[in-house]
């Protein structure tokens, strides 16, 4: 086994704390990752908070740099920049995952943390820690154009938001509205401002409103006015919902145009729909999560074209527990990004 340091919660306290973690030796496959920049995600928020039987290393969308190759890789090389998210391996076998959606894999995905070892049944650790070790197929070459701390939340974030976006044929004379000026509502908002949409957010004040335009965004509707909804009534092509907490979805149905599509990505529990606000107007309701491989590398591929990444705050990997008290809070834009280089140091 190899050893490294990082961020441990223990089974019954959401608090992380310094720790020595092992990771496996290298299979034929795998790389080792010097992790360098690792997102933090409202998921691992969630994680921290439920009960579990074992210790927890969150963290699932991470940049880095290859540091150890095993005998079989081919894609890597020592010193290649790479980035990797939530899922690091899948059954490669099932028609989803033939199709290039291990995302959707029969079997479920091996996730980054929180999931099973498909060879040992280990554990997955995350990358909150300054070593990763990950299957050389489930790790992304990372452009030379993109700033690696900021670049780090597109591989949860991101893919999150492309997916239903590319899935929809977002592009120039598209509608698109975006529910949420957050993590994942403001580079929905970036991307599909890149691929040519008409582009608005929706959101509960006005208080963004110079975020949302500085973003590209055509203008902003507050949810908590019905008079403005009701204006914008059968206006969008596409409608992004990144509301993380249950909530109605039918004032938010009745903006979406004719044919038209919700795709919902924030809330993964239970949500009840009247058929009515389907009905009317033929609009459908869909869902999308993570990304495939292929998906994965043609979105970092567009957004070193076109210049997207998160807006992030970059905190060294100490202030993790503060930063997650302020993620709580919703004191952030957009996203934090923990800087691991603080490992390095036994004072960390």
């Amino acid at each position: 086994m190899r050893t490294t340091t990082g961020w441990l919660a223990g089974p019954d306290d959401p608090t992380l704390r310094r720790a020595t973690l092992h990771r496996r030796d290298l299979r034929d496959d795998d790389i080792a990752i010097r992790v360098d920049h690792c997102g933090v995600c409202h998921t691992d928020l969630h994680a921290l908070h439920t009960p579990r039987d074992a210790g927890l290393v969150p963290g699932h969308e991470f940049t880095g740099v290859v540091t150890e190759t095993g005998p079989a890789v081919t894609r890597f090389a020592i010193g290649d920049p790479v980035a990797v998210g939530n899922i690091v391996d899948s059954c490669g076998k099932c028609p989803m995952c033939r199709r290039g959606q291990e995302n959707f894999c029969a079997e479920f995905p091996t996730l980054t943390y929180g999931g099973t070892d498909r060879h040992d049944g280990s554990p997955t650790l995350g990358a909150y820690a300054r070593e990763h070790v990950v299957r050389e197929d489930f790790a992304y070459r990372l452009p030379a154009g993109l700033d690696p701390a900021a670049a780090a939340p597109l591989l949860c974030a991101g893919i999150t938001v492309w997916e239903p976006l590319r899935a929809l044929g977002t592009g120039p004379g598209t509608r698109v509205a975006v529910i949420g000026l957050g993590g994942l509502g403001h580079l929905a908002v970036k991307l599909a401002i890149a691929l040519g949409a008409e582009t608005t957010v929706i959101s509960r004040s006005a208080g963004k409103a110079a975020d949302a335009s500085r973003l590209g965004a055509r203008e902003l509707l507050v949810s908590a006015d019905p008079r403005q909804l009701e204006a914008a009534r059968d206006r969008f092509d596409v409608v992004i919902d990144t509301i993380a907490v249950p909530h109605d979805l039918g004032p938010y149905l009745r903006l979406v145009a004719l044919d038209g599509t919700l795709s919902q990505v924030g809330h993964l529990g239970s949500l009840t729909v009247e058929a009515m606000d389907l009905l009317v107007g033929r609009k459908k309701l869909t869902s999308a999560g993570s990304g495939g491989r292929p998906g994965t590398a043609a979105m970092l591929d567009f957004c070193v074209r076109h210049d997207v990444t998160a807006d992030v705050e970059t905190v060294p990997s100490a202030r993790v527990n503060e930063v997650l008290d302020r993620l709580s809070a919703g004191d952030v834009r957009y996203r934090f990004v923990l800087d691991l280089a603080d490992l390095d140091h036994a004072d960390s």
